[in-house]
C-alpha cells in the first residue's frame, strides 16, 4: 500500500475530530459562549448540512486543480476554520466556523478519496478506500477522546487549537507524503462531470450509502441514554464501552476494505442483513448487559464499517472522480442527519428503544435497494456462469474508466 494513502488519512483524522469535537464539549462551550447546551448541538448539525449541501460546489470549485494541489488548498481553509473557532467571540462566529470546517472537510474527502483511488492499482482500491476511512474510524476512537480531554483540562478552545496543529500537520505530511499527480484524463468541465448524474442507477446506489449510515446513526446517536436508562450501565462505564465500539470499527473497516474490492455486493447484502438482526436484537434485548453489548459491537463491526464496499460500488457504478466520491460523501452525511434525526424523533414518541427498531428498518431499506444489482448479477452469472476471481466480478458492464483506459 503506497505511504501516501495512510497520509491521506491523516488528513481524515484531523477533519473528523474536528467535525466530533463539540460532542464531547457542549457544557463547557454552552457556558463559554453564552449560549445553551441545546444551542451548541445545533453546531453539529451545521457542519454536516455544511457538509452535505457546500461540500460539492467547493468540490466543483477546484476541478480544475491537480488532486494534491487541491488537498493543499484546501488545509489552509480548514485551518482558518478552527482558528476562527478557537478565537469565537460569541455564538455567530462560532457558527461561522462549523459551516467552513464542514465544507471543506467534505471536499478534502471526496478529493481525499479520489487521489486514494489514482495512486493505487485497481485490483486493490478498495484495500486502499478503507485504509484511508480508518482515519474517520481512527477520529472516533482516538481524535475525540483527545479533544474532549484536552477541552476539559485546558479549556475548550484548547480543543480547536490542538485540531488546528493537527491541520498544519496533515498539510506538512500531504505536501512531503504525496507525490503530484495530474488530473486523470478522463476528466473534464463540470458540464461533463454532472453527466454521471444522469444515471438513474448512480442514485439508486448513492441511496444505498444514506440507508446504510442512517441505520447505524439512528443508534449510536443515543447509544448513551440506551445504555443507561435501559440496559442499567452507569454513566461511567459507557465511555469504555463506547471505545469498545470503536475499535469493533477499526476492525471492521479492516476487514471489508479486504473484501469489498472482490465481493461488494456479497459484503453489502451480509453487512445490512447482519446490521438489521443486530439492531433488532438490541431492541429486543436490551435490558440484559451482555446481549446488548454484544450486539453494540455487531453494529459496529458492520455499520459504518461498509463505506469501503459503498466507495467501490459508487465508483465502479460511475467513475472515482472528486465530484462523485463528493457527492456520494454528502449522501453519507445525509445518512447521519436522517438517522439521527428520525431516531430522536422516535425516541420522543416510543421510547429509547424506537431508534434501534427504526435503525433495523432502515437496513433492510437499504436491503431493498441492492434488489435490482443482485438480480442483474443473478442473470449475468447465468448467461456467463460466476466469476468471482475479478474484482469486478459483481459489477462487470459498470466498472469505471481511468487514466489511460479505453472502452
Amino acid at each position: 500500500m503506497p505511504r501516501a494513502v495512510h497520509v491521506l488519512a491523516f488528513g481524515i483524522f484531523a477533519m473528523v475530530t474536528s467535525e466530533f469535537v463539540v460532542a464531547g464539549l457542549m457544557p463547557q462551550m454552552a457556558e463559554g459562549l453564552g449560549v445553551t447546551v441545546p444551542q451548541i448541538g445545533y453546531l453539529i448539525t451545521v457542519f454536516a448540512l455544511s457538509m452535505a449541501l457546500g461540500g460539492p460546489l467547493l468540490s466543483i470549485a477546484l476541478l480544475r486543480l491537480p488532486p494534491k494541489a487541491a488537498l493543499m488548498v484546501l488545509f489552509p481553509l480548514f485551518l482558518v476554520g478552527n482558528v476562527l473557532a478557537a478565537t469565537a467571540s460569541g455564538y455567530p462566529a462560532m457558527v461561522i466556523a462549523r459551516i467552513i470546517t464542514g465544507v471543506v472537510s467534505q471536499a478534502f474527502f471526496g478529493v481525499a478519496i479520489s487521489l486514494g483511488s489514482q495512486l493505487t492499482r485497481p485490483e486493490i482500491r478498495g484495500r486502499a478506500v478503507a485504509v484511508i476511512l480508518n482515519g474517520l474510524m481512527l477520529g472516533t476512537l482516538l481524535g475525540l477522546p483527545l479533544a474532549t480531554l484536552t477541552g476539559e483540562r485546558y479549556g475548550w478552545r484548547a480543543a480547536f487549537w490542538v485540531i488546528s496543529a493537527l491541520t498544519v500537520a496533515a498539510a506538512l505530511c500531504t505536501a512531503l507524503g504525496v507525490r503530484r499527480t495530474d488530473r486523470p484524463e478522463d476528466s473534464g468541465t463540470f458540464r461533463s462531470e454532472l453527466t454521471a448524474f444522469r444515471a438513474p442507477r448512480l442514485w439508486l446506489t448513492l441511496l444505498t450509502s444514506t440507508m446504510v449510515i442512517g441505520a447505524t446513526f439512528s443508534a449510536f446517536s443515543y447509544l448513551n441514554p440506551i445504555l443507561t436508562r435501559v440496559t442499567g450501565f452507569s454513566s461511567g462505564t459507557v465511555p469504555l464501552l463506547l471505545l469498545a465500539y470503536g475499535a469493533a470499527t477499526v476492525i471492521g473497516n479492516t476487514v471489508v476494505g479486504r473484501l469489498a474490492d472482490r465481493h461488494t455486493l456479497r459484503v453489502l447484502f451480509l453487512g445490512l442483513s447482519l446490521n438489521a438482526v443486530f439492531l433488532a436484537g438490541f431492541a429486543l434485548l436490551a435490558r440484559f448487559e451482555l446481549w446488548a453489548v454484544l450486539c453494540m459491537l455487531g453494529v459496529g463491526l458492520v455499520g459504518v464499517t461498509m463505506n469501503p464496499a459503498l466507495v467501490t460500488r459508487v465508483q465502479r457504478t460511475s467513475n472515482a472522480r472528486p465530484l462523485v466520491n463528493t457527492v456520494h460523501s454528502s449522501f453519507i452525511t445525509l445518512g447521519v442527519v436522517l438517522g439521527s434525526a428520525l431516531g430522536g424523533l422516535g425516541l420522543d414518541r416510543f421510547g429509547l428503544r424506537a431508534p434501534l427498531w427504526l435503525g433495523a428498518g432502515l437496513a433492510v431499506t437499504g436491503l431493498l435497494t441492492l434488489v435490482p444489482d443482485l438480480l442483474r448479477r443473478t442473470e449475468k452469472q447465468g448467461v456467463t456462469g460466476p466469476d468471482s476471481s475479478s474484482a469486478n466480478s459483481e459489477h462487470p458492464a459498470t466498472a469505471p474508466l481511468h487514466a489511460g483506459q479505453t472502452p
